[in-house]
């Protein structure tokens, strides 16, 4: 099975829930996203590790960094490599004196470990395909790959709220789709997708 290579390309705190963020990681080269809803600590260790912002003492993932380079461990690539009724399961791909080890993480520690030892993020077409968004158009640096599924628009999806979402047909949450992907609005757009996956 091939490995499509992500990159981080946002993190959002939610507009439904204040202590909600979506992770959002594009595939390198492409229009794809997968937006991954994560917790607000799990937000902020990816944060400090991508600002850099120093700690006085190691938080959490810098202490693990730090032990894994004290015993000769060394994390290669981190796969998401599951999606289970909206989980989302990855494996950190490790060295260990010429031997790979897989380790079971949440997404979002492996997430996090990735940006610290500034390793690869993979997954699989078959996540892509279920629970990612294509980008209508192309982005800075990168090529045109598709447009949105959503092709036709209906101007009654505008007033289709997250209430009715369960009546609206799919050519209404596909344009709601294409809305909140325009507007950057990834928790909303993760919402609408699951509902058509569901379909």
């Amino acid at each position: 099975m091939n490995k499509i290579k992500l990159q981080i390309v946002g993190l959002t705190q939610s507009k439904m829930q204040a202590t909600s963020y979506a992770i959002v990681l594009g595939e390198v080269g492409a229009n794809r996203r997968l937006p991954i809803m994560i917790g607000g600590f799990e937000a902020q260790a990816i944060a400090v590790a991508i600002e850099n912002v120093p700690s006085g003492r190691p938080l959490t993932h810098d202490l693990l960094k730090n032990m894994c380079e004290e015993f000769g461990i060394e994390l290669q690539e981190v796969v998401i490599s599951e999606l289970s009724e909206g989980v989302f399961y990855s494996r950190l791909v490790c060295l260990k004196d010429g031997e790979i080890l897989e380790i079971d993480s949440r997404t979002s520690d492996a997430i996090a470990l990735a940006v610290r030892f500034s390793c690869p993020i993979y997954t699989y077409e078959s996540i892509l395909d279920t629970a990612g968004i294509v980008l209508e158009g192309s982005t800075e640096g990168e090529d045109s790959k598709g447009k949105s599924k959503g092709g036709g628009k209906d101007k009654r999806s505008a007033q289709v709220g997250a209430e009715s979402w369960g009546k609206a047909s799919t050519e209404q949450l596909e344009s709601l789709l294409k809305e909140a992907i325009e507007k950057e609005d990834y928790e909303k757009a993760a919402k609408i997708r699951d509902e058509i996956a569901s379909r």
